[in-house]
């Protein structure tokens, strides 16, 4: 893509979550939704390929469809209530806003769009869909947390963190398991969204970063399939075992990053005296662990593929200081827990 056209798409990106962050109004907010999705799009297709067109295809008519039930649903709360403001929500409204906020995280059972645009997309791309375009989105939820419906933000939650694990097992597209990956994640999140508003905004400030160093690492690598960081080891140790310990801290394993969110939403959970519900949240998320382990074991344990060097594909890796900062951060923020959420 042309340096000039990537920096206006980069800009409007910008542009488009500040503006639903400093709004307090449903129509700004819902124009800087507006321009994240249309300044994403043209970085989909950058590559002509069927596939890329496909994904971009799929992400347009979702993100509208979610677009259209904001503004239609802020349209009519502003007809009923007199005002706009974000924080001021009629009662039947506010269901449709928090499913179309849902629906632009890719929450499931509104999660279908996602792992389909993530495999048709570059990495890159991939990086700023599982990242920076979820920002507007979790910031409008977590201003309308305290008039969301409990049962909704509940069952939306457990559905997300079993089809997160469930779908990511039989997996061999690495960015379709970052999708899955996501889709648990976000789960975690709006499960505890309504009990403890703060924790979920730590949460989703380690999902962040624990997701983009995973994905400069695979940039560094070039690999999107399981198949492809078989054989990476030789090449590229140190970059690889930082993998490993990455996914591990996806996976929610201590003393790694991934552990604190994971320990405090169970115990906010248990404070509230929901001891069924942090059981079957522990159990669901086993299906996650399983699937980090199995690329984990891949990454490390299995030896190279049974193939003529002839056909081996060399590559160099192009590591990079922003790809050191973020995993060191995915690895090493544990301990900074307390003093975080204390800021936070």
């Amino acid at each position: 893509m042309n340096p000039t056209a990537l920096m206006i798409m980069l800009l409007s990106l910008a542009i488009g979550t500040t503006m639903t962050l400093m709004s307090h109004h449903w129509l700004l907010a819902w124009i800087g939704l507006e321009i994240n999705t249309l300044a994403i799009i043209p970085m989909m297709t950058k590559t002509p390929h069927p596939r890329a067109i496909e994904a971009a295809t799929k992400y347009f008519l979702t993100q509208a469809s979610a677009s259209a039930l904001i503004l239609f649903s802020a349209t009519m709360n502003a007809w009923k209530t007199g005002e706009w403001s974000i924080t001021l929500l009629s009662d039947p409204y506010t269901i449709t806003l928090s499913m179309a906020l849902m629906m632009k995280l890719g929450l499931a059972p509104l999660h279908f769009w996602l792992p389909e645009v993530i495999q048709g997309i570059p990495l890159s791309t991939g990086l700023i869909l599982s990242t920076w375009q979820k920002i507007a989105p979790m910031t409008l939820l977590l201003q309308i947390s305290h008039l969301t419906d409990l049962k909704l933000l509940i069952t939306m939650g457990l559905t997300s963190i079993l089809i997160g694990g469930w779908g990511g097992i039989n997996q061999t597209q690495l960015r379709k398991v970052m999708a899955f990956s996501s889709i648990g994640h976000l789960g975690w999140m709006v499960l505890i969204l309504k009990f403890n508003p703060q924790l979920t905004l730590f949460n989703f400030l380690l999902y962040l970063t624990m997701t983009a160093a995973m994905f400069f690492s695979l940039m560094s690598i070039s690999s999107t399939k399981i198949s492809e960081i078989s054989s990476s080891w030789p090449k590229s140790p140190i970059l690889v075992t930082t993998m490993m310990l990455v996914l591990l801290s996806l996976a929610g394993l201590p003393p790694l990053t991934g552990f604190s969110p994971k320990l405090l939403i169970i115990l906010e959970l248990a404070k509230q005296n929901t001891l069924l519900l942090a059981s079957v949240t522990m159990l669901a998320s086993l299906l996650a662990l399983f699937f980090y382990l199995r690329l984990t074991y891949v990454m490390i344990l299995t030896l190279p593929p049974h193939i003529p060097p002839s056909s081996t594909h060399w590559r160099t890796t192009k590591n990079s200081p922003l790809t050191a900062a973020m995993t060191t951060l995915a690895l090493l923020i544990f301990p900074l827990s307390p003093t975080f959420l204390l800021i936070i």
